[in-house]
């Protein structure tokens, strides 16, 4: 503590809350708010946030930019409204690969990264071997899709699809409620 703030803090000047350094891999009160806060709004400037989380804006602002530093934030986006955009299909597809060994399956891999269609992957157990979900304009596009793109694509066998009839909850945040002392 430098000996401007330890005596702002002897005189009642400075809470006591933002003498601390972020410093360490650990996450604290106030970083867990902080991560709450910017997924609900993540256009918050810094002083909105340090405001809704009761702290200065200097402790605030170097909280966060500790928490990108560490990984934790890892970038910032606009959640988009795909039927507004004339994405009417949402599809779960499960991917089964041809062969299974750590080449063929990096190879698909960078493959499905380069799908802009494709909004999220994960390699997944039991049945399949890779389980995407996949926007189209409608069916039409997403068979096009499916048989001209995914079926090329190197190593897949085969592809099995569910689709949306619904969205109960969509774009929600990462949980926090494990981090809260």
């Amino acid at each position: 503590m430098t000996k401007t703030n330890a005596s702002l803090a002897a005189r009642g000047r400075l809470p006591a809350q933002e003498l601390e350094d972020p410093q360490g891999d650990r996450l604290d009160r106030w970083h867990v708010a902080i991560l709450a806060e910017l997924q609900r709004d993540a256009r918050l400037s810094n002083a909105e946030l340090a405001s809704r989380i009761g702290l200065s804006t200097a402790p605030t602002w170097r909280r966060v930019k500790w928490l990108e530093e560490q990984g934790y934030i890892t970038g910032y986006r606009a959640e988009l409204d795909r039927r507004r955009l004339g994405l009417g299909v949402l599809a779960f597809v499960r991917l089964d690969a041809d062969r299974n060994n750590a080449s063929a399956t990096k190879v698909l891999e960078e493959a499905i990264r380069q799908l802009p269609e494709v909004t999220s992957c994960h390699y997944i157990s039991g049945a399949g071997t890779f389980e995407l979900q996949v926007l189209a304009t409608d069916l039409d596009a997403f068979s096009r899709f499916t048989i001209d793109t995914l079926l090329n694509l190197p190593n897949v066998k085969d592809v099995h699809t569910s689709f949306s009839l619904g969205e109960v909850k969509a774009g929600g945040g990462v949980p926090l409620g494990h981090l809260k002392p």
